[in-house]
């Protein structure tokens, strides 16, 4: 299912629309962000998108494990091979936090 965005909505008028919240989460896909004097306090994610975050950060605790292993390895190909993968970690963290700015902006 695709996500159709995301919404901001106070804790408070997310309690007075529970049903209707719930609703646009699990049957339109929509993450809504639930903010308390617009600061983010918790997000509301469809089970599919949550069920993907969790393989995804296992998919990353795995590959930092192999890339410190790598770094630990006496060969030079090793470590350039560790290097690639965690500039490319770093990337992709560097570009979720861009994302979350512009989210949040």
């Amino acid at each position: 299912m695709t996500t159709s965005g995301e919404e901001r909505m106070g804790v408070s008028e997310a309690r007075a629309n529970l049903t209707e919240v719930i609703a646009k989460v699990r049957l339109l896909g929509q993450q809504v962000v639930l903010t308390r004097r617009e600061k983010p306090q918790a997000a509301l994610v469809s089970p599919d998108f949550y069920e993907q975050s969790l393989r995804d950060r296992a998919v990353i605790e795995h590959l930092e494990r192999q890339a410190s292993e790598v770094v630990a390895g006496p060969e030079p190909e090793s470590q350039r091979r560790a290097r690639v993968v965690w500039e490319a970690l770093e990337s992709a963290e560097s570009d979720v936090n861009a994302a979350r700015n512009i989210a949040e902006s």
